[in-house]
């Protein structure tokens, strides 16, 4: 498992180009075979961290959520390995996760909504966990506010089974 131990804890992530930021960061450490598992609600940053971290791999782009297409290949552009990112979001279970047949041996793959459904595909991998205020509150985002630029909260943990 390759992402510095420093990156590992809790964070306040200001702005979505530091969320982006952040991205590019790990992704310039991760190798083939790590998994990356986003979680986090709508609207809390997970397919702008993963756009950093497609940047930071060197990957093709544009990165966008694959909500439609459930998972899409970005291969490398300068000799690294490819990013497969996943949104698991209309999936079921993980046996539909895991009829994909993803390429994790050769991979990195970012599965956003995989928790609860990936954990089976690894015996090692990255949890981020994204959270943004939503609400009422003088302080949170109404729901229409979702693409606001206010601050998340990022969680990163090397979890094993």
């Amino acid at each position: 498992m390759s992402i510095d131990p420093a990156f590992l804890g809790r964070r306040e992530i200001a702005t979505s180009d530091d969320m982006e930021r952040l991205g590019f960061l790990i992704g310039e450490q991760l190798q083939a075979g790590d998994l990356v598992i986003l979680t986090g609600p709508l609207g809390a940053g997970k397919t702008t961290f993963t756009r950093g971290l497609a940047e930071g791999l060197g990957v093709r782009g544009p990165v966008q959520s694959p909500t439609f297409v459930i998972a899409r290949t970005h291969p490398s552009l300068v000799g690294r390995v490819p990013l497969v990112h996943v949104d698991a979001y209309r999936l079921g279970s993980g046996a539909e996760l895991d009829d994909l047949d993803l390429d994790l041996a050769r991979s990195v793959v970012v599965i956003e909504w995989g928790r609860g459904m990936a954990e089976d595909l690894a015996d090692v991998w990255w949890d981020i966990e994204l959270e943004r205020p939503i609400g009422g509150g003088d302080d949170e985002l109404d729901a229409s506010e979702l693409d606001a630029d206010a601050p998340r909260v990022l969680t990163l943990t090397r979890v094993e089974r």
